[in-house]
């Protein structure tokens, strides 16, 4: 029997899941030249390991022999560890008084992938749209498509800070939400204070307006890991009708463990009734709760101090690679990823690969990052994130392989 059309569309679509198909690539040619001869930048797979904390929690909650430890529970999660998720969310935005949360705004779900997914079950209809700014992550496409809605992308501006003239054009009646990423994966923008006001002025003139009142969705994975100094705006005292989205994957480098959660504004209009959806989706979509085992953990680890100078350093090692080699691309302000800007070709037999939009020239990336591949050098191309003309590089890698890429890198300018 065939499988659904839609499904197939999208499973042959070039720029589908693109990054899995460059990390298998990966696996491949590793096998077949080496590990130390392959430079893997597809996936944001954190190697940092996870701090001290996360060991020593492990380990107390291994020894809990109770019958029922590893039994059902409310579909929400731990009560104990909803509450400390309201901590986490509580200090991370300086909450207090009426806007401090408790946990019954929390819902702890299978990653911040999970949590996605069940807000959007919870909030889009047929025919809904989610406004996200480019760049954006892959699979919000997915996510938001699952249920009949349409992902509405705007385009940033040069620097990839938010155009909120954009975004207030592309509302609509059809508005169920606005998707932010900060620290943005893949151009380590982050999003400043000042942009989250303006948008959220927008979105409360635009409630007032139509009638609907648009929700802001914060999905903050990255927000522990910035540089120089930079911080993460927080949304909620800014805007009622809120949400975060997050998970330990990348701050405690814990992503194959898949626990996440939902915070809900507890000043959001319709609080209570949205949480009780978005328990229901993690239940009807298949979840039915986050993993037991590391809810105990991360409640008791969930503020283990992380030394991130790691990342900082590959940062700045990455950066003067990228630039010795003499191509474009993106100052990372957070998270572990490069955005790069896929040269425009100076052979003649590839200069087909030279293409046009509203901005002028541009190179066909999927060309350059297939070209790059010639001298095992893998990165994800751009389409599949909203911007074509660059690509990604993920530096969260051994020093060893972003020192070791500089003479393939350039190799691959020279000849392309």
């Amino acid at each position: 029997m065939p499988i659904a059309a839609s499904v197939k569309e999208i499973m042959n679509n070039k720029g589908s899941s693109v990054i899995r198909k460059m990390f298998e690539e990966g696996i491949a040619l590793k096998a077949k030249y080496g590990e130390d001869n392959v430079f893997d930048f597809s996936l944001g797979n954190p190697d940092m390991a996870p701090p001290k904390e996360v060991y020593q929690a492990v380990q107390e909650v291994a020894k809990d022999e109770n019958p029922s430890r590893h039994g059902y529970m409310p579909n929400a999660g731990y009560m104990e560890t909803r509450e400390a998720m309201a901590a986490k969310i509580n200090k991370e935005q300086n909450l207090q008084g009426e806007g401090k949360l408790c946990g019954k705004n929390i819902v702890m779900t299978v990653g911040a992938a999970g949590g996605l997914t069940c807000i959007c079950k919870a909030i889009i209809s047929p025919g809904d749209e989610l406004i996200v700014p480019t760049p954006f992550f892959a699979e919000y496409r997915h996510y938001c498509g699952h249920f009949g809605g349409k992902l509405v992308p705007v385009k940033s501006k040069k620097d990839f800070s938010i155009d909120v003239e954009g975004i207030k054009k592309a509302l609509s009646e059809k508005t169920a939400a606005v998707l932010i990423n900060s620290p943005n994966n893949p151009s380590g923008k982050i999003y400043s204070e000042e942009e989250i006001r303006e948008l959220a002025k927008v979105l409360k003139e635009h409630g007032e307006k139509c009638g609907r009142k648009p929700y802001l969705i914060c999905d903050e994975p990255y927000r522990a890991i910035t540089y120089d100094g930079k911080k993460v705006a927080s949304a909620f005292p800014l805007y009622n009708e809120s949400m975060v989205v997050t998970s330990f994957a990348k701050n405690l480098s814990l992503p194959g463990e898949r626990i996440g959660f939902v915070a809900v504004n507890p000043k959001a209009e319709d609080a209570d009734e949205l949480v009780a959806a978005i328990i229901f989706a993690n239940r009807t979509l298949g979840y039915v709760n986050s993993p037991a085992f590391f809810q105990k953990v991360v409640a008791k680890c969930w503020d283990a101090k992380v030394d991130y100078s790691t990342y900082q350093n590959r940062c700045k090692m990455i950066t003067k690679v990228v630039a010795n080699a003499g191509i474009e691309f993106v100052q990372p302000e957070g998270a572990f990823y490069l955005f790069c800007k896929a040269p425009l070709p100076q052979k003649e037999e590839n200069k087909k690969y030279i293409l046009k939009n509203d901005d002028g020239e541009y190179c066909d990336e999927f060309a350059f990052c297939d070209h790059m591949k010639k001298y095992n050098v893998l990165c994800a191309p751009g389409s599949g994130f909203g911007c074509p003309g660059y690509y990604r590089m993920a530096f969260c890698v051994s020093e060893k392989t972003i020192s070791g890429c500089e003479e393939s890198l350039k190799k691959a300018k020279e000849t392309w």
